[in-house]
């Protein structure tokens, strides 16, 4: 722990704590990524809420109860990682957080469970006055339409943009996060974090290059996706995002619909194997 992080913390306490006192650990909080319930923080969103959860307590299950509390964020961070792309296309970002705990015999068990990976995973509790529609831009806050969350609309997934974000009011340990990213982040030296980047990275690489597979299979059958294999087999992240716009924008303009995820296409593409 630096001396500024050790500042940092002791503006929370009413005297001044000594390092081998205190616990510390990093969190994501949350990020930009379409989550479990098809909503997602935006870029401004995500900024907002560093400043709104400095400060801010550290409970479980949500359950706002004095007795509940186990610890407190003094610092946060949003973070790009542009070697990494969202669903909707986007540079990931995340909001990793700094929270503290003063060491006791009660909380000894929460320790050892935060350092042995039992308690990892976390959510937050906030108050988002934005709710736009990812399709039409309607804000369902004030106004519905007729797009329906989790369907794909010529090939984009809807999901609710959270905006403009009004409030900030805890996070919490849960079992089940709607953020598959969110939780307790583990100290990884520099050629460990690089190799776990790049795997991440591959992964997506992979989602992509399958979904360019499918869209040129129901834009030009098994010849054109044949060809997609080969084509997209050397190429970058960029090189596939730009790619997988040219063949969205190709079936929109031939009034297909693809719906990458949909088990009718699923269906449809059963009998055709890419290898």
């Amino acid at each position: 722990m630096t001396a500024e992080e050790l500042e940092k913390i002791n503006r929370y306490t009413r005297r001044e704590f000594k390092e081998e006192e205190l616990f510390t650990f990093t969190v994501i909080l949350c990020d930009n990524e379409i989550d479990r319930d098809c909503e997602r923080f935006t870029a401004e969103s995500l900024e907002q809420l560093s400043k709104l959860f400095v400060g801010k307590t550290g409970i479980s299950d949500h359950d706002p109860s004095t007795d509940n509390q186990t610890a407190r964020i003094y610092d946060t961070e949003v973070i790009t990682d542009e070697s990494r792309t969202t669903k909707a296309g986007e540079p990931y970002r995340y909001l990793k957080a700094s929270a503290y705990m003063v060491r006791t015999g009660e909380n000894t068990g929460l320790i050892a469970e935060i350092d042995g990976g039992i308690k990892k995973e976390v959510s937050i509790s906030c108050s988002a006055s934005g709710k736009v529609c990812s399709i039409c831009g309607a804000d369902r806050s004030i106004t519905d339409c007729s797009h329906i969350r989790g369907k794909y609309y010529n090939g984009q997934l809807c999901h609710t943009k959270l905006t403009n974000i009004t409030d900030a009011y805890e996070w919490s340990f849960v079992a089940v996060p709607a953020q598959v990213n969110a939780g307790v982040t583990k100290k990884w030296n520099e050629e460990a974090e690089q190799k776990a980047a790049e795997a991440v990275q591959a992964e997506a690489d992979g989602e992509l290059r399958r979904d360019i597979h499918r869209l040129a299979y129901f834009t030009g059958g098994r010849p054109a996706a044949a060809a997609a294999v080969i084509a997209t087999r050397s190429m970058n992240t960029a090189e596939l995002i730009e790619m997988k716009k040219r063949y969205e924008s190709l079936s929109r303009r031939t009034g297909i619909e693809v719906q990458l995820m949909e088990e009718a296409a699923e269906e449809t593409n059963a009998g055709f194997t890419m290898r």
